[in-house]
């Protein structure tokens, strides 16, 4: 799509009644898929502190490391978060799950921190559960739309465009192409099948479907377990990686993702269509300059220093996520954020705060050593 024509657009947002319909105890109720994860935990916030009625799924009710970070989202929310088990391996789970929802929120996906030895072990539980929670949602008759967490990945690669080439939502990953990773091939496998499902739905019995594409998505931390995204933060601020790989990043803060997810269920425009979420484009070594600024003074030796080229394919050897990132040194990948700024409304947030307020988060939350000289963020 055009910037001209998505310029264009008029925004419509739900009628008054099914606004206000949100607030009522009859009223709709959204499940939120995954609800533990790093998103999806600022979603469930973000909806109950709107006065939403909220069900999030995790694996395990009997894991409290997931399920005790969730109940203290929200203290103040109108009503209290429900919480029940489904498990993107286990197809008959969902439709309990759904079951009397009116939205569906879909952020559960395996997120690897380096390539597995089988690319199956990623996409097909990608694949298999966005088309379990689909169908189920077919099934229980009573949603009206899903809001699918897709990614940049099933957009910009396997393809020979430079860097100089601005992505937008009707580019599409060519899964067949060199160098994609298997993750890149989960999300883009993943949302195909989810825009086919939906597309094959008669027009009485199908619901509608609107997709979020983020950047790498850094920001503060609320739910209870680490997060691939939260990496690289980590690394930097414990020295883990003595110089930088030459790594450039569409980045969006987790803040702006949850909203835009929220708008995507009620603005009536997003139906139908795909949202590239990213604020800017950044290099590791931008990131570490803000860490440093901020972190250096409290006893942290955040570098600043590129790594050669040849450092990282030997250090590839005995590090499997720096093999992983080897395709991707060097190469820029701009974004077109137009329906992100006019379609959803996002004005999205300063990266410098994205980066600092991540890294108190990490560092409170004990993901991150807290050093000597460490003193908590000032609110």
């Amino acid at each position: 799509m055009s910037e001209q024509e998505n310029a264009s657009e008029e925004i419509v947002q739900l009628p008054d009644e099914e606004v206000a319909d949100l607030y009522d105890n009859t009223g709709p109720l959204i499940l939120v898929t995954g609800a533990s994860g790093y998103i999806a935990t600022h979603i469930v916030q973000q909806l109950q502190q709107e006065g939403y009625r909220v069900r999030g799924t995790v694996r395990s009710l009997r894991n409290e490391s997931k399920t005790k970070p969730l109940r203290q989202l929200c203290p103040e929310a109108k009503y209290q978060l429900e919480v029940v088990e489904a498990d993107l391996n286990v197809e008959a789970s969902w439709l309990p799950a759904i079951k009397g929802c009116t939205y569906v929120i879909h952020t559960a996906s395996p997120f690897p921190k380096e390539n597995p030895k089988h690319e199956d072990e990623v996409i097909r539980p990608a694949v298999d559960g966005t088309l379990s929670v689909l169908k189920a949602c077919h099934e229980a008759g009573s949603v009206k739309r899903v809001v699918l967490t897709s990614s940049i990945a099933s957009i910009i690669a396997g393809n020979d465009h430079g860097n100089d080439y601005v992505y937008s939502e009707s580019d599409w990953t060519n899964v067949v192409g060199k160098n994609v990773l298997p993750y890149y091939k989960s999300k883009t496998l993943a949302e195909k099948a989810a825009w086919d499902y939906v597309e094959s739905l008669s027009g009485e019995q199908r619901f509608e479907l609107a997709v979020v594409n983020p950047g790498y998505v850094l920001g503060p931390v609320l739910c209870g377990s680490f997060a691939t995204s939260m990496e690289i933060p980590k690394r930097l601020l414990q020295h883990e990686m003595p110089m930088l790989p030459k790594l450039n990043f569409p980045v969006v803060d987790v803040r702006d993702v949850a909203k835009a997810h929220i708008k995507a269920m009620t603005v009536l425009e997003a139906a139908g269509n795909r949202h590239i979420l990213s604020t800017c484009n950044m290099w590791v070594k931008d990131m570490a300059l803000i860490l440093k600024e901020e972190f250096g003074s409290q006893g942290y030796h955040v570098p600043t220093h590129n790594a050669p080229s040849p450092l990282l394919k030997v250090s590839s050897l005995f590090d499997k996520s720096i093999k992983m990132i080897l395709p991707s040194i060097g190469e820029i990948k701009l974004m077109d954020n137009t329906r992100m700024k006019t379609t959803l409304e996002i004005q999205a947030m300063p990266v410098h705060n994205t980066f600092v307020d991540m890294c108190y988060s990490m560092i409170e939350n004990g993901m991150i050593k807290k050093a000597k000289k460490y003193k908590a963020q000032s609110k």
